[in-house]
């Protein structure tokens, strides 16, 4: 059997494989489809792309989630998962059983038309937002997402914000999410957080609840990015060099599992868009009868898993350790 760099890096620190526990969380990739074009997206979304989830692929899921009582989260990304027809229907069927729901929002998808009332169907629902934010200077922002983008990404948070998004009695969730622009890690979030806090706040009266720092994962259109510059072999080596061995109790893998847009499962949303399936006897929603069945299964990693447990470790929830 071959043995991949992260498994031996695993070995050499005498840890054993990845295997996931009880699983608390079911993110589902609703749709390519995106309004931007983002250099770092590893889905390699674009307006262009037409993938999305199925409404009877949705029901599908529901029906799984009443058989699941140990899922918790329903974790909806894309793509801009609004812009998915199952969007509002896999969001209201998830918050009436009581479960909470993250929406992975760009914040400029909340101006496309028919999004008008989104940003209030969010609020209404109580759904936690964790949006993207690379940085909080115009040039950073566009630099990484294209042009004419920040200016709505800022009324974006403003008009959140206006519903009661970021407040501090965490009511209504609003969390900011950080990527590098160039190959390298994320610096420490902790300070980063209060160049956010202070330039958002004393330049456009915008507050938010957390800061994630992710890195950014050498997959897709990433990779190609990284290739065009000469920097791929770096960057992987700088990835690798930074293992912290702390981070793998904490991975998201061992809690979670992913759906991709046509109903396969996958251990994690960059395995899926690598098509490196999960491991276990099911390979879609359509063999499953309950999601808890996907506890306690073997993950399936290869050399990109170095980019969750580099330095603090990077995750859809940010940092693994704290410094």
């Amino acid at each position: 059997m071959v043995v991949n760099a992260f498994d031996q890096a695993l070995r050499q620190q005498s840890l054993p494989a990845l295997q996931r526990e009880a699983l608390g969380t079911v993110q589902i990739n609703l749709t390519k489809r995106c309004n931007l074009a983002c250099h770092h997206c590893h889905v390699e979304s674009s307006p262009k792309r037409t993938e999305e989830l199925s409404r009877s692929d949705a029901e599908r899921i529901v029906t799984l989630l009443d058989a699941s009582p140990g899922v918790e989260c329903v974790d909806l990304t894309g793509g801009a998962p609004e812009l998915a027809h199952t969007f509002r229907y896999l969001v209201a069927q998830a918050r009436a059983r009581g479960l909470r729901v993250i929406d992975r929002c760009n914040l400029t998808v909340l101006f496309e038309p028919g999004q008008e009332d989104t940003a209030e169907f969010l609020a209404a629902n109580r759904v936690e937002v964790v949006a993207s934010m690379p940085c909080y200077t115009k040039e950073n922002v566009e630099a990484q997402r294209g042009k004419r983008v920040f200016d709505p990404s800022i009324r974006g948070l403003q008009k959140l914000n206006a519903l009661g998004y970021g407040a501090a009695d965490g009511e209504l969730l609003l969390d900011l999410v950080y990527n590098p622009i160039g190959a390298s890690l994320p610096p420490d979030p902790a300070s980063l957080e209060q160049d956010y806090r202070r330039e958002l706040g004393e330049l456009f009266e915008i507050r938010f609840n957390r800061l994630i720092a992710i890195a950014n994962m050498p997959i897709k259109r990433w990779a190609d990015w990284l290739h065009r510059g000469g920097e791929y072999a770096g960057y992987i080596r700088l990835l690798e060099d930074s293992f912290n061995p702390e981070t793998v109790a904490n991975l998201m893998c061992r809690e979670l599992i992913s759906i991709a847009h046509d109903g396969s499962l996958y251990d994690c949303d960059f395995n899926q868009q690598l098509e490196l399936p999960a491991p276990v006897p099911a390979r879609t929603i359509w063999q499953l009868e309950s999601f808890d069945e996907l506890g306690a299964a073997a993950i399936a990693t290869d050399t990109h898993c170095f980019g969750c447990t580099a330095g603090n470790g990077s995750s859809c929830g940010g940092a693994l350790i704290q410094v």
